[in-house]
């Protein structure tokens, strides 16, 4: 992607988002947001898969990395610390982990950053950018739930992927589209994923007086 002059130094032509996909159950969080995100084409998406993420993938979903890196601009290697995410000086929008594994969520609350996954979420902590972190347990202990307070104190958000119902899905791919918007909508991404609540409709107030 090219870069323009602007306020005095060189910014990306679009904003960049990390996204880190860890090992955890649910790879089709990450699937159906780097397809959303590749139709949307408001951002520029840098992906980062985890070792334990490539066998999971597989497991789950059925693809191979090499199918969800073409679902990214740019795709790069766990073990390259001398990659562009590994640096604050490479300018981005923050970074969602998802699913986050709580081995990954416990090197992030404590700052071990034993690959490029952990040393992005590193740099977004430190450079005080967002970083989502859609955690994927149950149910959680008491670690997890103190790896949880850590990184919210540090500046992350938790994002669990939390269904809702409000909507009235009718399908797994209604549920996928909230949960992918949700995760939009904490980096002011606009998007048209899932219908946003506006209260209840004239029949269903109706139905609530009537009990």
């Amino acid at each position: 992607m090219s870069a323009e002059y602007r306020d005095g130094g060189f910014a990306p032509a679009k904003p960049r988002l990390i996204v880190g996909v860890t090992g955890a159950s649910a790879p089709q969080l990450a699937v159906h947001l780097l397809t959303a995100l590749r139709r949307l084409r408001v951002v520029e998406t840098h992906l980062v898969i985890s070792r334990a993420a490539h066998r999971t993938l597989e497991l789950e979903t059925g693809l191979r990395p090499e199918e969800l890196s073409a679902l990214a601009d740019v795709t790069h290697q766990r073990g390259d610390i001398a990659a562009s995410i590994a640096s604050g000086s490479f300018l981005t929008m923050g970074m969602v982990v998802v699913p986050c594994s709580m081995k990954t969520l416990a090197g992030i609350a404590h700052g071990y950053s034993d690959d490029l996954l952990g040393r992005a979420a590193d740099v977004c902590l430190k450079e005080r950018r967002r970083l989502v972190l859609v955690t994927r347990e149950t149910p959680l202990s008491l670690v997890h739930l103190r790896n949880m307070t850590a990184v919210t104190e540090a500046g992350a958000i938790v994002l669990p992927p939390v269904p809702a119902f409000y909507q009235r899905p009718d399908s797994i791919e209604a549920l996928l589209a909230h949960l992918s918007g949700k995760i939009l909508d904490q980096f002011g991404i606009e998007h048209d994923l899932f219908p946003r609540w506006q209260g209840p409709l004239p029949a269903d107030r109706l139905t609530g007086a009537a009990r």
